[in-house]
């Protein structure tokens, strides 16, 4: 992995996207404004036109959520699949849309690989001031990969004395998670610094460990009223061991691990030029340096199979921006974006007596976006946005994609919304380049989504708590198919734009902050998903007429989190997933099933046992997930934790 003393001369200025809110102009301080939203468009979430939830990462925390994908699950329109054990591969489902059309940035440094894909398996809460998810196409903004929405991770900023904190807990199946770190600051500067370390042994009985070491920083300055800047990074370092196929059946003697180092840098800058001019550059990098191995290690494995491989994923963008905040409330931006993207792999194999076999993969891309927002008002009532992006790639051309959203505030606080967009996902590398076992074709389309959404938010108690309603409807189309290459036919291509699928469906979701004294949140989705054309016909991923593959037609969440006086606070989620199609790929061609529906129930506890000083409590922490010890799988054939009991000590605050 390149160092950082290496990344960070590279890494100049981060996008705009992942600022906090800009000095406003004439230099007026912004921090009396309510809650705002960054990933949206940086306006305040009562006036987004956007599908926004905000999880806080001080909440997480006093509930012992150390997982992103856990607190994931408690989102209107996700669905979180993870396949069996801890480290076990975990991919995301919004509202119906592929598990590669989410964009996930870590303070604005994209965190995908390229073509979309991203495991949550190894993305902690650890150092985390809150989690952002905006659901819909937000294309025109972030361009490939955010086809179904937008998920932010924000690392702490670090406000107020410098404050030390840590905490250690273990539990059910060897489980340990540790952190210590450390943040503070003020208006004109800020930090913060975390380390933390996750493992487990797994389910199974032998070959199932986790291991998962993270570290991430934060620095900010604010030398006059004009300007501001921030360095962030991101660091994990994640192995999972499995003994299973890729079925889920265990297999004799098979001491398989796969992992992977992560690493995001970035480093943002902006300067008011004139009283209502501020311009922006950025520079973000993300590398992602996997490792897969399967070796024979007993003298009973007459097969004698190994495989041994290694990939480098690399994302690196640059963006110059300028705001014209023409008025108060409307806001003109323009800006371009400069991308590059590579990947290389290397493996070996042998099986029985055939000799060694080497591949070799190295490939690469280039992308310029031009984009233009408007942001605005129309009277005290009426807020809009409209935008437009226009993409140029070297391998698929070029192309554009909008967006437009409107709001309307009600008397008595209603708030009408509706949007309508586009937006659009690039083909994976092996689809797009031949690689040792595949014909890439060059010809390939971006995949296209067209997607509109309307809504109705009421707040009610003076704000205290919110209703919401949205229906929103996604057409998919030229989806990406495999076709095998027929015996005695010429080489030619194995992928082609050929399959189209909708998602349709409505979000509710409710938040109260006062009931007897607990803040509750709940969330509900309905989902119908349909292939309308499978291309080349029934496949593992498209038959003609039938559901999206691992998407519940009903997914509900209710979470509650209560203090008791100034030393006790508990907290509980209860997670149900309907019934949602599968396969079972130990056969060929894999056949259908369908996995039965299921509810959890995790609970917390938080007890201060005494004050080591002024900002350094110490706590005692329980933690149980799963408490009903509920059976079920979220991968056909691969069973998920059971009742996990977790109990440790914490230092200082959340």
């Amino acid at each position: 992995m390149r160092s950082f003393a290496t990344l960070v001369p590279a890494l100049a200025l981060l996008g705009a996207r992942a600022a906090a809110q800009p000095p406003a102009p004439n230099g007026r301080d912004t921090t009396s404004l309510g809650p705002v939203v960054v990933t949206a468009t940086r306006v305040p979430v009562a006036a987004s036109t956007s599908s926004v939830t905000v999880l806080s990462g001080a909440d997480l925390r006093a509930r012992g959520v150390t997982r992103v994908a856990d607190a994931l699950r408690e989102v209107p329109g996700m669905h979180l699949v993870q396949s069996g054990s801890f480290g076990g591969a975990t991919s995301l489902f919004l509202r119906g849309g592929q598990s590669n059309y989410t964009k996930v940035l870590i303070d604005g440094v994209p965190a995908n690989l390229p073509g979309g894909s991203y495991d949550l398996a190894f993305l902690t809460t650890d150092n985390v001031e809150r989690i952002e998810i905006v659901r819909g196409p937000a294309s025109v903004l972030y361009g490939s990969d955010a086809v179904s929405g937008v998920i932010q991770i924000f690392t702490r900023r670090g406000v107020g004395p410098a404050t030390p904190t840590a905490s250690a807990r273990g539990g059910t199946y060897g489980t340990f998670d540790g952190d210590v770190g450390v943040a503070g600051g003020s208006a004109r500067a800020g930090y913060s610094v975390g380390i933390a370390h996750h493992a487990s042994s797994g389910l199974l009985p032998e070959n199932n460990e986790f291991r998962n070491s993270v570290a991430s920083a934060l620095v900010r300055v604010r030398p006059d009223d004009r300007s501001d800047a921030r360095l962030s990074a991101r660091y994990s370092d994640g192995t999972f061991h499995y003994p299973t196929s890729g079925s889920g059946a265990v297999v004799p003697f098979q001491h398989a691990r796969r992992g992977d180092r992560r690493l995001t840098v970035g480093l943002d800058a902006g300067r008011f030029l004139a009283s209502r001019v501020e311009g922006r550059v950025a520079l973000t990098d993300n590398e992602t340096r996997g490792r897969s191995v399967d070796d024979p290690t007993a003298p009973a494995d007459t097969q004698r199979f190994y495989s041994r491989s290694t990939s480098a994923d690399v994302r690196r963008s640059g963006d110059a921006r300028v705001n014209v905040y023409v008025t108060p409330a409307d806001v003109f931006t323009a800006g371009i974006e400069l991308s590059r993207q590579s990947e290389q792999s290397d493996g070996t194999s042998q099986f029985q007596r055939f000799a060694p076999s080497s591949t070799h993969f190295d490939e690469r891309r280039a992308n310029t976006a031009y984009y233009a927002q408007w942001v605005g008002r129309a009277g005290a009532a009426l807020s809009y946005t409209a935008s437009g992006r226009i993409d140029d790639n070297d391998r698929f051309g070029t192309f554009g994609t909008y967006r437009v959203g409107a709001g309307y505030a009600l008397p008595a606080g209603t708030r009408l919304r509706a949007a309508v967009g586009t937006s659009f996902k690039e083909p994976l590398f092996s689809e797009q380049f031949t690689t040792s076992f595949t014909t890439g074709n060059p010809d390939l389309a971006p995949e296209r989504a067209t997607t509109w959404e309307a809504a109705v938010e009421q707040s009610l108690a003076g704000g205290r708590a919110t209703l919401g309603a949205t229906y929103f409807d996604q057409r998919f189309r030229n989806l990406v198919q495999y076709r095998a290459t027929p015996t005695g036919s010429p080489a030619g291509p194995n992928y082609f734009n050929v399959a189209s699928a909708r998602a349709n469906g409505v979000e509710l979701e409710a938040s109260v902050a006062d009931v007897a004294g607990a803040t509750v949140r709940a969330a509900y989705t309905y989902l119908h998903t349909r292939v309308d054309d499978a291309g080349f016909g029934a496949s593992g991923t498209f038959v003609l007429g039938e559901r999206l593959l691992r998407r519940p037609t009903r997914t509900a969440s209710l979470t509650a989190l209560r203090p008791f006086g100034r030393r006790v606070s508990a907290g509980a989620t209860l997670n149900y997933v309907g019934a949602r199609d599968d396969r079972d790929f130990a056969s060929f061609p894999a056949t259908a099933v369908v996995l039965g529906g299921y509810a959890t129930l995790d609970a917390s506890l938080d007890v201060r046992l005494l004050d080591a000083g002024p900002r350094a409590p110490v706590a005692l922490t329980a933690r149980v997930e799963n408490a009903l010890d509920r059976r079920y799988e979220g991968v056909f054939n691969f069973a998920a934790p059971g009742r996990t009991v977790l109990v440790g000590v914490r230092l200082g605050g959340r």
